[in-house]
């Protein structure tokens, strides 16, 4: 029983974590409709080319003392519409962001701060896309939106459970963009809604947790290019 309030704390953070970094791309009607708030002219550069997401450094998951921490995370761009700027001029929006899917990001390299617990993630796209959107502005918005259960993380050792990250519906996570060489989109501190089930030392219910990670996306289309967001 002294076991539960520590892995309390300790598995909604691998829920949430795990869930929010899954994937970049640019779209997601939920981060969509936070970053027109903003209003302005954005677009995305270069039209039509194909990119891919990886992380740079390590990805961290909190909930309250507790932290499960990715080495390994990526969406890379396959065949179909993903992973891909729209062709101009959808990758102009004169009063808005621009936005398109992505394909569900994989996880690995992944431990927690609990001794004798281990985790696998899975993503998924089952119930929606995942997708990123970004938006012009000073700084430069940009956000992840992840379908509904699009992470599932199952955890072994001391505690069998089951995590579903983002159960309810699409979550939005919003970031901001940077242009460089390459461009990177850093989250901070973003929370992410979570349920676990499993067995009496599973903190079943709804959780939340807390997601940080900074992402590089490169041009695979022309290496030589950089992924831009302007006005």
């Amino acid at each position: 029983m002294a076991l539960r309030p520590s892995l309390t704390r300790a598995l909604p953070a691998s829920a949430a974590a795990l869930a929010t970094t899954a994937a970049l791309t640019l779209g997601g009607a939920a981060v969509a409709n936070a970053l027109e708030a903003q209003a302005g002219s954005t677009t995305v550069s270069p039209a039509g080319h194909s990119f891919a997401v990886k992380l740079t450094g390590k990805a961290t998951f909190t909930a309250g003392s507790t932290t499960m921490t990715c080495t390994v995370s990526s969406s890379l761009p396959t065949t179909g519409a993903n992973n891909k700027i729209p062709a101009a001029p959808g990758n102009h929006n004169a009063a808005g962001p621009v936005g398109g899917t992505i394909n569900p990001p994989t996880f690995s390299g992944c431990t927690t701060s609990i001794g004798g617990v281990s985790v696998t993630v899975t993503s998924n796209a089952t119930n929606g896309s995942w997708a990123l959107t970004a938006q012009h502005g000073a700084p430069i918005g940009a956000g992840l939106t992840m379908p509904k259960g699009g992470v599932v993380l199952k955890t072994s050792g001391l505690a069998n459970c089951t995590i579903t990250a983002s159960p309810a519906g699409p979550t939005a996570v919003s970031g901001t963009w940077t242009n460089g060489a390459p461009s990177s989109l850093a989250i901070s501190n973003a929370p992410v809604p979570a349920t676990v089930t499993g067995g009496f030392l599973c903190p079943t219910g709804n959780q939340s947790a807390t997601f940080t990670a900074t992402y590089q996306v490169t041009d695979t289309t022309d290496p030589a290019q950089q992924i831009t967001v302007t006005s």
